[in-house]
């Protein structure tokens, strides 16, 4: 008998599991920030510093998951955004510096879980949400402001690129609207490697967060 019992639990956990799966897809847009980062370096009785300054920019997040239950959710997401950038350096010994304006751009693959605070039935549904993925990051010279010093400080590679795994976290709300359209807000961060500051000089030293306020719909079918 036990082990028609152990079938029959399992049973029944798979169709509390998937009889209630209900596919989503939506999509979110908003502004992105990027965390800044600086680098110094002492050379005999003078300092080298440096460091970059973003700007924001504009964001969006197409994605598609399931519930699965009333309180979880999987999602997957295909996140972009686009920052300007500047970068600075200098030198009190030599009395060398540049200063250059970049664009960059930040493409990533996310696959997250989704823990909803309220059942699937409510209207208000807030929720928090990691997941993890992979990114790529370009940057490109726009102009380069000002340069001087001899000798000439070095400057970052007219392109670079960088991709990897991040980790991306995200809190929200599901406000539904009619039947099946619900209004989604979610402010993220992702965190990864950075790029950018390995191509300061010196280099800085923290790792890249990038912060995105979204706002958008999520339809569910």
């Amino acid at each position: 008998m036990r082990p028609l019992a152990l079938q029959a639990l399992l049973l029944l956990l798979l169709k509390l599991s998937f009889a209630r799966v209900v596919p989503y897809a939506g999509a979110v847009g908003g502004i992105a920030t990027l965390s800044a980062d600086a680098g110094s370096q002492q050379l005999g009785q003078g300092l080298n510093l440096s460091s970059y300054a973003p700007s924001n920019g504009g964001a969006l997040d197409l994605f598609a998951g399931a519930d699965v239950y009333n309180y979880f959710s999987l999602q997957g997401d295909f996140v972009w955004n686009q920052n300007k950038l500047r970068l600075n350096s200098s030198s009190s010994a030599t009395g060398a510096f540049y200063q250059e304006d970049r664009s960059s751009s930040q493409k990533a693959g996310i696959v997250s879980l989704l823990i909803y605070f309220r059942r699937r039935s409510s209207r208000v549904r807030p929720y928090v949400a990691v997941g993890t993925g992979i990114a790529h990051l370009s940057s490109t010279t726009e102009r380069v402001v000002g340069s001087g010093g001899v000798p000439p400080p070095p400057l970052p590679p007219p392109e670079f690129s960088w991709t990897g795994p991040v980790l991306r976290t995200h809190v929200g709300i599901d406000l539904r609207l009619i039947h099946r359209l619900a209004f989604r807000y979610s402010f993220s961060e992702t965190i990864g490697h950075n790029e950018i500051s390995k191509r300061l000089s010196p280099p800085g030293s923290r790792g890249l967060a990038n912060f995105q306020n979204l706002f958008g719909f999520a339809l569910r079918f």
